[in-house]
């Protein structure tokens, strides 16, 4: 059995889904809807993922796939694990196919942020292929944004380290490991790490796509 809770839907203005699913012993998950490309990041335990193909992946805690759009797979949890889920239908270009994507948070370099302190990993390449990115953002305790933003694209975003307060629009927010945020288009946002240990949040963010 698989428990879900859907964070961020159509409903509130997305074109996406967020959701944690939080897998039982020997539960076996579905497929998403046709044409939705999907991306899992595990947050607890440890699942299996085997694809059309029969190749499997054993992905650990930090670890993470894409899954391009109709693409037949399946995730197997042996124990227990808490998946993050982010799902969309895929903005497709013509004879640019995405490609299944593995790989752990640790394997990806950081990335130069210029004017910032914070330290960045993207864990989907930035081809155009690709219409979303997900982002690990890590802060040392009192860093903060130093550029309040404000733009177009959508944002999911998971605390899954530390703590710090959120800025959206003009209200503040303290907000720890295991909160979540949707972050609408032109809302004006910004973040500072508080408390004594790094705090490290994984963002959705659209991209490659003209907004129109």
């Amino acid at each position: 059995m698989t428990l879900g809770a859907y964070l961020i839907t159509p409903a509130m203005g997305s074109h996406f889904v967020m959701y944690l699913a939080k897998m039982q012993e020997n539960s076996l998950s579905g497929l998403p809807p046709y044409d939705a490309e999907r991306f899992i990041f595990v947050v607890q335990g440890a699942v299996t993922l085997t694809n059309v193909s029969g190749i499997s992946h054993k992905l650990t805690v930090d670890s993470y796939a894409y899954l391009p759009p109709n693409v037949e797979h399946s995730l197997k949890c042996d124990g227990s694990a808490t998946l993050v889920v982010f799902e969309r239908r895929h903005a497709s270009l013509e004879n640019q196919p995405t490609e299944q994507i593995v790989g752990s948070t640790d394997q990806q370099p950081l990335l130069e942020t210029p004017g910032e302190v914070f330290q960045l990993r993207k864990l989907i390449p930035t081809s155009i292929p690709y219409d979303f990115n997900i982002h690990i953002m890590d802060f040392q305790p009192g860093e903060y944004l130093n550029v309040k933003e404000v733009h177009y694209n959508q944002h999911g975003l998971l605390l899954l380290e530390g703590q710090g307060i959120y800025r959206l629009g003009d209200s503040w927010y303290p907000v720890q490991a295991g909160d979540a945020i949707w972050m609408a288009p032109f809302v004006p946002q910004w973040y500072a790490a508080l408390g004594k240990s790094r705090s490290r949040y994984l963002l959705y963010k659209d991209v490659n796509r003209n907004p129109l």
